[in-house]
């Protein structure tokens, strides 16, 4: 199971140890692919502002990928079979170089499936500015800073 990041966790940022004794804290342990991209999610949210959220949004490449499967979840996109789909489905939605760019990702450490979850939030985006956007639907929650905390897809 992926526990989610959490805010307090930006506050180790140069710290694994630090961070990886806080989720423990919380939840449980905090894997250093996670502890990695902490950067890159304290520059997002200091830009994400309450003002800015109709523009700026959270989503999950699960979720667009099952609706994209008429609300069924595919199989994990660690098997070939979860690998196929959500590949067929990025090329019925106009992914047709995603060879290419998996060529191009060969040696970066990024993977075929992280490429195929940036695609399917690239699409959602764009989706999203046609006004198709769907969120999750639950009871309107604000966190600390006041942020709604909303999933789209």
């Amino acid at each position: 199971m992926f526990l989610g990041l959490r805010r307090p966790l930006l506050r180790h940022l140069g710290d694994y140890a630090a961070a990886n004794a806080w989720a423990k804290t919380d939840g449980k342990g905090l894997a250093k692919q996670s502890f990695a991209i902490l950067p890159k999610i304290a520059e997002i949210d200091a830009i994400v502002l309450p003002e800015r959220q109709r523009r700026l949004r959270e989503a999950h490449p699960e979720l667009v990928f099952a609706r994209w499967n008429g609300g069924t979840a595919l199989p994990s996109k660690h098997t070939p079979e979860g690998l196929a789909a959500r590949r067929g489905h990025l090329g019925r939605r106009g992914f047709d170089d995603l060879d290419l760019w998996l060529e191009k990702l060969q040696r970066s450490g990024a993977k075929p499936d992280d490429l195929y979850d940036a695609c399917a939030l690239a699409a959602a985006a764009s989706e999203a500015m046609q006004g198709h956007a769907r969120r999750v639907k639950c009871p309107e929650t604000r966190d600390a800073r006041g942020l709604r905390m909303d999933i789209w897809f």
